[in-house]
């Protein structure tokens, strides 16, 4: 099609003395299209398509501009993925166009050169927390975090959704990722967490219930120097595609029940988008590589370590009850006064207590201030009481019966001379009247 330039130049030509198989012949045009565009009043117009016609139309642009609009850094695989959902037609290659037209380009070159750290297969693991706290302030939920944890030679990961990262829910999560994994790394590293030791300068002291860790696994704890998280950079990283891809697909699918939805939502997501497809990275499948590196790992330990909440309580001498948090839970009768061990798994709603080596009871988490009974141990505990009240009343019952029933109570009869005595003298004795006492 011949366009304005082309139109120029062909008036050009023959204003110069061209003729038109001449100008055939120089602009590859044929010579009765160089004849119409000659007899023209103006150069062509461009080709106008109705935009029902066009794939890009303004439906979809309104569409992206929402998209972007709410989540900026949205890629542009999950924008095609939605809007495939939505009934377009368009390929990967024209929602990434109009992306551009709105936003530019997403990444920019580094200012410096840098050289990924090598790592060989089973030889180490890295772990994090991320703090979700704005996307729980947006659904409604409570505190939320995500466990990240990748093997560096496979890139092949795991997320977890918990509520907290402290010492328990991080132990939880590297044995999560040891059992999907199937072995254990030589050494998993992570940055300078306070729930797993403290910093001494330079150094890094693991705090005993990490060293008891890491012995029961045959694996080590290791730290990365301090300002130095790009030693950590592998599971990161991750972290970026996670809030900036996964959450929001999730949002735009619908906000999840629970936490047990979202962690099954993100275990199939890692698997059709990360696990399947190959890393730029080392240019394989995570999950492909997984399968060689999994030959390189340790053995799962025999027994699974313990990550449970274990305190210890003493019931009450009084009232069959211990208090946890706030909150006073009953307890058997017969375990007044006893010591018992308070056991809960990690993310549970309900704890058990352990008294002499057998579970005496199984309550769920209340709100402070309140007490929670367990019903046979009220019903125990009323008919103790009843019976102690019932006791009472028979003894009452009977002292009045024994003082006002004169068939049954024996009179005393007293005998001459044993009700007489003599009459004191109260001046003699007290000094009435300004007389002395005798």
């Amino acid at each position: 099609m011949m366009n304005q330039e082309n139109y120029v130049r062909v008036h050009e030509l023959r204003r110069q003395g061209w003729t038109l198989a001449e100008i055939a012949a120089e602009t590859g045009f044929h010579p009765a299209t160089i004849s119409k565009q000659l007899k023209a009043d103006g150069p062509p117009t461009k080709r106008s398509t109705p935009d029902e016609a066009l794939v890009m139309n303004a439906r979809w642009q309104a569409r992206i501009a929402e998209l972007i609009e709410t989540y900026p850094r949205l890629l542009g695989i999950s924008v095609h993925n939605k809007l495939r959902a939505e009934g377009f037609a368009g390929g990967y290659s024209t929602v990434t166009r109009e992306l551009r037209s709105i936003r530019g380009p997403r990444f920019t070159a580094a200012a410096k050169v840098s050289v990924p750290i090598h790592t060989d297969p089973g030889e180490e693991a890295q772990f994090d927390f991320c703090d979700l706290s704005d996307w729980a302030a947006r659904w409604g939920w409570g505190r939320l975090w995500c466990f990240g944890m990748i093997l560096c030679w496979s890139r092949w990961r795991l997320w977890w959704f918990t509520t907290s990262e402290d010492r328990q829910h991080t132990f939880e999560g590297i044995v999560r990722f040891f059992e999907a994994a199937g072995g254990v790394p030589a050494a998993c590293r992570t940055d300078r967490m306070g729930a797993l030791g403290r910093s001494q300068g330079h150094r890094f002291v693991l705090h005993p219930p990490t060293v008891g860790f890491a012995a029961h696994h045959a694996t080590t704890i290791t730290s990365c120097r301090a300002r130095d998280a790009k030693r950590k950079g592998k599971v990161e990283r991750p972290f970026r595609q996670l809030q900036e891809t996964f959450l929001p697909e999730v949002e735009l699918d619908g906000v999840p029940a629970d936490l047990t939805e979202l962690n099954r939502r993100a275990e199939r997501w890692l698997a059709e988008r990360v696990h399947g497809v190959a890393s730029r990275s080392t240019g394989e499948a995570p999950a492909a590589r997984l399968a060689l590196e999994r030959g390189f790992l340790s053995p799962l330990p025999r027994a699974r370590f313990d990550t449970d909440y274990v305190e210890s309580r003493r019931v009450h001498n009084i009232v069959p009850f211990i208090t946890v948090d706030g909150v006073r839970y009953s307890m058997p009768a017969a375990a007044l006064g006893q010591l018992v061990e308070i056991r809960r798994q990690v993310d549970a709603r309900e704890f058990s207590v352990v008294w002499a080596g057998r579970t005496v009871a199984t309550h769920a988490l209340g709100v402070p201030g309140d007490t929670v009974w367990d019903p046979e141990h009220h019903a125990a505990a009323q008919a103790i009481a009843l019976g102690r009240h019932r006791d009472r009343d028979e003894r009452h019952l009977t002292l009045v019966a024994s003082t006002t029933d004169t068939t049954t109570v024996p009179r005393l009869e007293l005998g001459g001379g044993d009700y007489d005595v003599e009459v004191p003298d109260l001046d003699a004795r007290y000094s009435i009247g300004g007389s002395e006492p005798a």
